[in-house]
């Protein structure tokens, strides 16, 4: 073997060893590193905790928070558990088994079939009405507050100062307050027992006008809407065009708060509404609880609670398919850029 072969043969050697003294030292430097980085978080934290902010980026695991969170959990979704348990029940397991427990007959889909044809199926027009309150209701008060916020955000006009203590006055006063005086209004007007005395009241949002005056101030910027202005766009088109979808986040925010309130409403349907053809849900199913406490009244508590879980449903569906716009929302304005 000649001298330059087993040169070679003790440079590769030499390589090898350089490879591994690099990789041991790049593991130790890398355990080094770990170790500054939990050194510096647990001492960020104690700042954290001396300081009572806690650090978003570097967030400390609490178990007394936890637990007090899986408690309201629990709060939470119990009447959800209940009302899903007790719908499947008969009358008769309803009075006779554990609220917690099911009953010995599966009856959900009986129940469910019975809930529209009870009383010749007067549950699907409450059901209608809460629509027709809802969309028409709900509906265009969100369409209003959009336009009155926006126009209140990017205009200036005399008296805005005086609008803007009128709007957090009426967000001050609570509806029930009012719900009197609005039945001697529509007393006078002949409007009582009519869906006018549910829908008009319903178009009137100060929280919805309130919250997309807040929004409209940080989701379209001024510079976006003098740019429409050069180019000779009207008012209108730049807000259908250039303002709306700028707008969704909160458009659907008021939107959801619109229809949680329209559709949970019963003060103002109670003392408005006698006529049970126009009751919406909350009215109808209230006078099926009491239906069992009038002389010869049958109890049907079985339907009440599926009637209350049918109810649900909508808003359910409507919050877990918009939650991401509804977050969104919330968070409008939280940061100052």
């Amino acid at each position: 073997m000649s001298d330059a072969t087993i040169a070679a043969g003790t440079e590769q050697r030499l390589t090898a060893q350089e490879l591994k003294a690099q990789e041991k030292a790049a593991k130790k430097a890398e355990k080094e590193r770990l170790k500054r980085v939990a050194r510096d978080e647990k001492a960020e934290r104690k700042r954290a905790a001396k300081s009572g902010f806690a650090n978003v980026a570097n967030p400390r695991r609490s178990t007394l928070l936890t637990i007090v969170c899986a408690l309201f959990a629990v709060y939470c979704l119990f009447p959800f558990v209940y009302l899903l348990i007790n719908a499947t029940k008969t009358q008769a397991d309803f009075t006779s088994t554990f609220g917690l427990g099911f009953g010995r007959t599966f009856a959900l889909w009986d129940n469910i079939k019975t809930v529209f044809t009870y009383q010749d199926g007067i549950f699907g027009r409450w059901f209608l009405n809460t629509i027709l309150y809802v969309v028409v209701g709900a509906g265009g008060a969100t369409l209003l507050a959009i336009m009155g916020g926006y126009a209140l955000a990017k205009f200036r006009f005399p008296g805005r100062k005086v609008v803007f203590a009128v709007i957090i006055g009426a967000i001050s006063v609570p509806g029930i307050a009012l719900a009197v005086p609005q039945f001697l209004l529509f007393a006078k007007l002949s409007l009582t027992n009519t869906p006018w005395a549910m829908i008009i009241p319903s178009l009137i949002s100060p929280f919805g006008l309130y919250l997309m005056w807040i929004f409209s101030e940080q989701a379209v910027p001024t510079e976006l809407l003098e740019a429409a202005r050069v180019d000779g766009a009207s008012e209108f088109r730049t807000f259908f065009q250039v303002s709306l979808p700028l707008l969704a986040p909160g458009i659907v925010t008021t939107a959801l708060f619109t229809i949680v309130a329209t559709w949970n409403n019963y003060f103002l349907p109670l003392i408005m509404l006698k006529d049970s053809n126009w009751y919406p849900l909350t009215i109808g199913l209230n006078q099926w609880k009491d239906q069992a406490s009038t002389a010869g009244g049958q109890a049907i508590q079985n339907l009440v609670i599926t009637g209350s879980l049918i109810t649900i449903v909508p808003l359910v569906i409507a919050f877990l398919c918009l939650q991401k716009y509804w977050q969104s929302g919330l968070s409008a304005g939280a940061v100052k850029e």
